[in-house]
């Protein structure tokens, strides 16, 4: 690949801004963040204004361009959710299955294998579910709930290794620490979510490895004064990253301000977009196990409601969620960026992306000032 030279936009490097330089990119990654007067030769390629950052990067990620893993769990839908979400800015996303059969689950662990050696933005795969609690399902079917077994822990450390980014979402009440642990060594990224878990049996599982928590606030117990729950733990614990849906229907935006000045641990919450099939597609219901979920307009983005009015994961992108984030939450475009970008890549330990630096990945998206995605590379190939 020649050398390219993008100039005209804003730099942002993931952590900070930089203004009148040049991104230089050689085979595929960063060589520089360059001064004007200082440019090797190699093919110009000239913005318009507006910022060039990092790809944004998604953990949990259901569905895409009409869509869903669970419909088939295959590396041509990887391809095709990721795809979906791509006009959007993320070059790097985790196909998410919700909880399925152990079939399903079986194949989406194949799945991710192949999806993952190519470069069309799987980076790997989460599994949420099925060892989450039916007390607080959500949209998820409860008879498919079970707890964690020892050969779910050996089946599950194996595909990490070969994956490399495998993270399970899993409520306490169906995964012991000792279970915890030994995933968490294999290099499972364990996450707690759909728990209705005390404070102290969420503790134990993040001393033990658990590393984050699925959508902070949702389908968890909540913060109380005497009984901190699963948010509770969540937030006072420095170790713990947490995924937000930032589309004004799963959270209010006063929960999320208050959870981000009181989360110890800096940068440790993160934009996911939960998104289902209906992003980047004109549809306006889909079918997750066999129930009909349908689109409803709302006041920021649409919602997505099973027929009893359960929320059934998201139709925001994660460019909105960066929007979201800067109209309602007090969040400077830095810290918003930060939040689609360098966290979630710290998270899931994806240490090759999520910054503009020397020898990463070229894994770019240009927008515009108001976060209106005008173009994406995926290791320096537009995308």
């Amino acid at each position: 690949m020649p050398r390219k030279i993008f100039s005209g936009a804003r730099i942002f490097d993931g952590e900070r801004f930089h203004d009148d330089r040049a991104l230089v990119v050689a085979d595929s990654r960063i060589e520089a963040i360059a001064a004007m007067n200082d440019l090797p030769d190699g093919e110009a390629i000239r913005l318009d204004g507006g910022i060039l950052a990092p790809g944004f990067i998604d953990a949990q990620v259901n569905g895409g361009a009409g869509r869903m893993l669970n419909d088939e769990p295959s590396p041509a839908s990887m391809y095709r959710i990721a795809g979906g979400h791509r006009p959007y800015g993320t070059t790097s996303l985790l196909p998410t299955l919700i909880t399925d059969t152990g079939e399903a689950t079986a194949a989406a662990i194949d799945a991710a294998k192949e999806a993952v050696k190519t470069n069309r933005g799987v980076a790997g795969l989460h599994l949420e579910g099925p060892h989450l609690a039916p007390a607080r399902k959500g949209a998820h079917l409860a008879e498919l709930m079970r707890p964690v077994n020892d050969g779910d822990v050996k089946a599950l450390s194996a595909a990490a290794q070969v994956i490399g980014t495998l993270l399970v979402t899993m409520a306490t009440e169906q995964v012991t620490v000792r279970q915890v642990r030994e995933l968490s060594e294999a290099g499972v990224i364990v996450s707690i979510g759909h728990s209705d878990c005390t404070s102290e049996a969420a503790e134990a599982r993040f001393d033990a490895g658990a590393r984050g928590v699925t959508h902070l606030f949702n389908a968890m117990s909540q913060l109380g004064h005497r009984t901190p729950g699963l948010v509770g733990a969540a937030i006072d614990h420095p170790a713990v990253w947490c995924g937000i849906i930032a589309d004004g229907h799963h959270v209010d935006p006063k929960a999320l301000r208050t959870a981000l000045r009181a989360k110890r641990g800096e940068g440790k919450l993160f934009f996911v977009t939960d998104a289902m099939s209906l992003v980047g597609s004109a549809e306006s219901s889909f079918t997750l196990n066999g129930r009909t979920v349908r689109r409803e307009t709302g006041a920021f983005c649409s919602r997505l409601v099973l027929s009893d009015g359960t929320l059934a994961g998201s139709d925001v992108d994660m460019a909105s969620a960066i929007r979201y984030g800067l109209t309602y939450l007090d969040l400077s475009l830095a810290e918003a960026l930060r939040m689609a970008t360098l966290y979630p890549a710290r998270f899931l330990k994806l240490g090759d992306r999520g910054r503009l630096a020397t020898s990463l990945r070229a894994d770019l998206v240009h927008m515009t000032d108001g976060i209106k995605v005008n173009q994406t590379w995926i290791s320096g190939d537009p995308a």
